[in-house]
């Protein structure tokens, strides 16, 4: 209507101006203010919808794990072996290099949790057993089948996203002799020497 009120962006649109200012900018340049000069609303407005910067952090990480979520779960899908589904779930996992947005704002969001209360942390706990129950689910099956060692898909699931996280966090940061190529390699030696039934 002309001389109305512009409407706020819906919330969708606010969060994927986040995820694409932290591409494009870094996590330092993601401002109450410079976000609300991105999609077109003040900075109160944005604090009256997200309360916080810790909120707007965790609730644009649920908007892309719920966009990585919908495509982990196409990849787990897929007709393929066991392994090659975890080799996908492994391609996915691990970041594509330096300052990589997604898991900048995980390490963000996970050094935020050091005074998060018990919604946030239970908010990020929910994201992470996502990854964990697709992963134990996928082990299990290879398991079922014999394309895996009888390991205890669990126990397994939780060493496995414990190598993963370490890696991509040297990949993310940029560790001088880490990069994605090297983490892939390393995590694909480990599932073959511990994972793979013995032909």
């Amino acid at each position: 209507m002309a001389g109305g009120r512009r409407q706020a962006p819906p919330r969708d649109e606010v969060l994927a101006a986040a995820m694409e200012m932290i591409a494009e900018r870094g996590l330092e340049k993601l401002t109450m203010a410079a976000l609300g000069r991105e999609v077109g609303m003040s900075s109160g407005h944005l604090l009256y919808y997200f309360r916080s910067k810790d909120e707007l952090l965790l609730r644009t990480l649920e908007w892309s794990e719920g966009r990585l979520g919908g495509e982990r779960g196409r990849l787990l899908a897929r007709g393929d072996s066991a392994r090659e589904r975890l080799d996908a779930y492994v391609d996915l996992y691990v970041p594509d290099g330096l300052g990589d947005p997604h898991w900048t704002l995980w390490l963000e969001v996970w050094n935020r949790s050091q005074n998060a209360d018990d919604d946030a942390r239970d908010r990020q706990a929910a994201i992470e057993g996502a990854w964990h129950r697709d992963l134990v689910a996928l082990i299990a099956e290879g398991v079922s089948r014999g394309e895996f060692r009888p390991v205890d898909p669990d126990r397994f699931a939780a060493r496995l996203r414990a190598l993963l996280d370490g890696f991509s966090i040297h990949v993310a940061i940029g560790l001088r002799g880490t990069d994605r190529a090297r983490t892939l390699g390393h995590v694909r030696e480990f599932l073959d020497e511990s994972l793979l039934a013995d032909a």
